[in-house]
């Protein structure tokens, strides 16, 4: 019996160690990025909001549609869908939570609303994964619904 409480206190250290808190300065820096996001976003910036993204072939994009593989194709899907200002509306990002997933490795969940005056409103909620590269976060897998 005193090998299955070890086993279990075991188990709760190490679950917890994998979702720790973020120390203050790299949950501020995604933070920041995703602050720009918006502002860019809402300047109708589709380039200057890709700047989150890891430029990669091996960032993933998950959405109703299915797997988007690659930055170029996750940028090339946004001008498709949101071609022009009006289409792309005000956006607007809600942070529920960021934790720690290891070292360099954080994911952050919540959820967005477009406000657009000539197409109704959408939102819906996002997960995202981040890694740090060099001294910089980038967002390496994005699941929005």
């Amino acid at each position: 019996m005193k090998y299955f409480y070890l086993l279990l206190i075991m188990s709760i250290s190490s679950l917890s160690m994998s979702s720790q808190n973020m120390n203050k300065k790299d949950e501020k820096s995604i933070r920041a990025i995703m602050s720009e996001q918006e502002v860019c976003w809402n300047k109708g910036d589709i380039d200057c909001f890709m700047e989150g993204y890891w430029k990669s072939d091996e960032l993933r994009f998950m959405g109703k549609n299915g797997i988007t593989k690659g930055w170029q194709n996750t940028y090339d899907r946004y001008k498709k869908n949101y071609p022009d200002k009006a289409t792309m509306g005000r956006l607007s990002f809600e942070i529920i939570s960021i934790e720690m997933l290891g070292k360099s490795k954080a994911i952050l969940l919540g959820s967005w609303n477009l406000q657009r005056e000539t197409m109704e409103d959408v939102g819906g909620f996002y997960s995202l994964i981040w890694q740090k590269i060099g001294k910089q976060w980038y967002i390496i897998l994005d699941h929005t619904s």
